[in-house]
């Protein structure tokens, strides 16, 4: 299967989340990437594969259960710095400048990490998606100063598009320990 887009539902209801993942993967061939419970009482179902299979996963299951979606989105040619990011695994070691975006949901938030990491040439930290953070989700980034700035502007302009963005910050010379608590 080509994996070269990701979609995702995220939901008010746990009951309806489960049924959303079970109705994405029985009308599209996906492959559920991430599917669970979310703070605070969410749920959030993440799937894989070619953008036009993603695409009616996600519509589907959206109209089948619209009393319960927050947010839904489909990436195609997702960057693949998103997966390392997710799963805490990208291998930054040093910071360069530290640049922050959080968001009120998961799906802003993922979406909003993929436009920083395309529009300049920055290392994601960590997306870190609404485990004890009350629902809210952030990304990190590092890099160079400038870069970090548009990385930022570039993902806060789409969780702020959603009415979703809580904050952004870029800090130009941050201290090393901080990277200790972000992975």
């Amino acid at each position: 299967m080509k994996k070269n887009s990701i979609g995702l539902i995220e939901l008010t209801s746990i009951a309806a989340g489960m049924l959303a993942a079970d109705i994405m993967l029985k009308t599209s061939e996906v492959e559920l990437v991430l599917n669970r419970s979310i703070c605070s009482g969410k749920y959030m179902v993440l799937i894989a594969g070619d953008v036009a299979a993603v695409q009616t996963a996600v519509d589907t299951a959206s109209d089948a259960i619209r009393f319960a979606v927050i947010d839904t989105f489909v990436i195609a040619n997702v960057h693949e710095q998103i997966f390392p990011a997710i799963a805490g695994h990208t291998g930054v070691e040093v910071l360069e400048a530290l640049g922050i975006v959080e968001a009120f949901s998961v799906a802003s938030l993922i979406e909003a990490a993929d436009a920083a990491v395309k529009s300049a040439n920055v290392k994601l930290i960590e997306l870190r998606l609404a485990m004890a953070l009350g629902g809210k989700a952030f990304f990190t980034c590092t890099g160079e100063v400038a870069a970090v700035s548009s990385a930022v502007e570039a993902g806060a302009k789409v969780a702020a598009d959603k009415g979703l963005l809580v904050n952004k910050v870029v800090i130009a010379q941050p201290r090393q320990e901080l990277l200790s608590d972000m992975i």
